[in-house]
């Protein structure tokens, strides 16, 4: 079969059929790429900082639509509720995040047995490469800005010890904390106190979190075309083997039936063997006697 398919219409027709199916395979990646799209921006106005008793309430769930928002509060931090949350990155490298407990002003109050006389919400204050390096939340009256984030899950099964946590997760922090929560987080741009910027200090980094990518969205219909159009490429290729076969069994019959004339001719006896060549002469005729 190897002879035939280096017949040269055969291996021009190779060159064809692998050129059609890189054209193929272009167009699947063509429908690949679109197949997966960031949704389409919706104005919003998550950069404008608004206040967060105006954003989100105490007690709720977490609605979407508000994160990533910035918000700006007023209130006092505890530095008795301070934890630090390891396997934080920055710049590669990891470290931990300070997180601070800050008693929001004016914030809505809980009710129940264990309600807190104040609401408080969980602030990511910065970023430390060495736990030494966590000093305690400023004091006095503070003026919160920073970007407000779902809560975090937190990691089952593990205990992160005294003064640690596993996550930013209210979930945690209120049982670490005894205090009613923000179903969220704040990750904090600046913290003012009497009109001053304070400053986090040389050791501490400042988070910086932007907001999140869209989500992406899957086309199931540019999908299947991607997968289509890898199946052309392979139908392209079977279509060229399938003729060369084709042509090759050809080739098989062609020579089966020249042998089969070939072998019904006696090699030792020469042509037109059984019939004589000679003249035939005539019997003398027989008088008859009177």
């Amino acid at each position: 079969m190897l002879k035939t398919a280096l017949k040269p219409r055969w291996i021009a027709g190779l060159v064809f059929a692998l050129l059609l199916s890189g054209v193929f395979v272009l167009l699947s990646q063509w429908q690949l790429s679109r197949s997966a799209q960031h949704e389409a921006p919706v104005p919003s106005s998550i950069e404008d900082v608004k206040p967060l008793v105006d954003v989100l309430q105490p007690g709720q769930f977490f609605p979407g639509s508000v994160s990533d928002q910035m918000v700006t509060a007023t209130g006092t931090y505890d530095p008795s509720k301070q934890v630090l949350v390891e396997g934080r990155l920055y710049n590669n490298q990891k470290g931990f995040w300070i997180v601070s407990a800050f008693a929001v002003n004016n914030a809505p109050k809980l009710s129940g047995v264990a309600a807190s006389p104040q609401t408080w919400i969980p602030v990511a204050r910065g970023w430390v490469a060495d736990a030494a390096q966590a000093g305690p939340p400023p004091s006095g009256t503070i003026t919160l800005t920073g970007r407000l984030i779902p809560s975090e899950a937190p990691v089952p099964n593990v205990d992160a010890g005294p003064g640690r946590a596993s996550a930013v997760s209210a979930a945690e922090l209120i049982n670490k904390w005894e205090v009613s929560s923000y179903p969220g987080f704040v990750a904090a741009t600046s913290e003012i106190s009497g009109g001053v910027t304070i400053p986090l200090g040389d050791d501490v980094k400042a988070l910086n979190i932007p907001p999140q990518p869209p989500a992406e969205q899957v086309n199931w219909l540019n999908l299947f075309y991607a997968v289509e159009w890898v199946v052309f490429a392979g139908f392209s290729i079977f279509i060229w083997w399938r003729l060369v076969k084709d042509d090759y069994r050809r080739d098989l019959e062609e020579d089966e039936y020249e042998d089969d004339d070939f072998d019904d001719v006696d090699p030792e006896q020469p042509p037109n063997a059984g019939s004589s060549t000679e003249p035939t002469s005539p019997e003398p005729e027989q008088k008859v006697q009177q």
